[in-house]
C-alpha cells in the first residue's frame, strides 16, 4: 500500500502542496488531474521520493518512504519522468536493459534479455533496438524510457509505478497503448499513479481520479463521480458537457467554446 498522509510542500513562504492525504491499494490505477500549477508534479516528486515533504509523510509498504535506500526503492518502485536527458549514444536495447540493473545479482542475463524484448514489444520499439537513442524522435525516446521502467518492475509483485505525464509527446495510438499497459499492470496487482492532462483518457483508464487545485485536493473518487461538469469548471475554469459512452459506460467531456475578445 502507498499512503500519503497530510503532505505539504513549501518553497520559502510559498505553499505548493497543502495537506493532501490518500491511500493507494495494489491493483489500483490512480490518475491525478489539475490545471497548470495545481501541484501535480510536486506531489509526484514527493510520492517518488525525489522531494522530502515539508510536512506529512509518505508510507510505502508500511515503511516511511524516506528511510528506503536508493537500491531498495529500485527493487520496488519505477518512475516514468516527463523528461529524460541523455547525451550518450546508447542503443535502445542498452537503455532498456539498464532497467534490469537492480536485479543483476539475482537475475540471469537470459532472463533480463527476455524481459527487455517483451517490454519493447509492448511499447512498439522492438524495431528500434539497435538504433542510437539520440537519433530518435521525442515520442520514440519517451516509449524507450517507458520500456526501461517496465523492465525494472516487470517481475516485481505489488510494485509501484509512477508516471508523470507519460503520454505528453505521443500520438493517439501510443497514448492509448501506454495507458492500456498501465491498466493491465494494475490488474496484475501493481499500484499505478499517473499524472495526466487529458480528462477523457483519465476517464477511460483510471479506477480513481484525484483532482487538485491550488495545491489542495478538491475531489477524489471514481471517474463517474469526479468527472462532472461542476467539478471540471471549478478545477479548470472551463464549461463542458459530460456524456456517457453507451458501449463502455465511461464518461467523456466536450469543452464548450471559449470566447476571446482581442479588442
Amino acid at each position: 500500500m502507498l499512503v500519503a498522509d497530510q503532505l505539504t510542500y513549501k518553497v520559502g513562504k510559498k505553499v505548493l502542496v497543502e495537506d493532501i492525504s490518500f491511500s493507494l491499494q495494489a491493483g489500483e490505477l490512480l490518475v491525478v488531474l489539475g490545471a497548470n500549477g495545481a501541484g501535480k508534479s510536486t506531489l509526484f516528486h514527493m510520492l517518488s521520493g525525489d522531494k522530502l515533504p515539508s510536512g506529512g509523510v509518505v508510507t510505502f509498504s508500511g515503511k516511511n518512504l524516506s528511510t528506503y535506500t536508493t537500491a531498495e526503492l529500485a527493487l520496488k518502485r519505477g518512475v516514468v519522468n516527463q523528461q529524460n536527458l541523455m547525451n550518450m549514444a546508447f542503443t535502445v536495447l542498452e537503455i532498456v536493459l539498464m532497467g534490469r540493473y537492480p536485479h543483476y545479482a539475482n537475475s540471469s542475463a537470459q532472463t533480463d534479455l527476455k524481459i527487455a524484448n517483451k517490454v519493447m514489444e509492448l511499447t512498439g520499439v522492438t524495431q528500434l533496438a539497435n538504433r542510437s537513442y539520440l537519433s530518435l524522435s521525442g515520442g520514440e525516446q519517451q516509449r524507450v524510457q517507458l520500456s526501461r521502467v517496465l523492465a525494472q518492475i516487470w517481475d516485481i509483485e505489488g510494485a509501484l509505478l509512477l508516471m508523470d505525464e507519460p503520454v505528453s509527446n505521443l500520438d493517439i495510438l501510443y497514448q492509448q497503448q501506454t495507458l492500456a499497459i498501465a491498466r493491465q499492470l494494475a490488474e496484475r496487482g501493481m499500484m499505478v499513479v499517473a499524472i495526466l492532462h487529458d480528462i477523457n483518457l483519465a476517464s477511460q483508464y483510471a479506477d480513481r481520479i484525484i483532482m487538485l487545485k491550488g495545491g489542495r485536493k478538491c475531489f477524489d473518487g471514481p471517474p463517474s463521480k469526479v468527472l462532472v461538469a461542476a467539478n471540471i469548471n471549478e478545477v479548470f475554469d472551463i464549461h463542458a458537457d459530460i456524456f456517457t459512452n453507451p458501449l463502455t459506460q465511461k464518461c467523456f467531456f466536450i469543452p464548450k467554446d471559449v470566447t476571446i475578445h482581442l479588442d
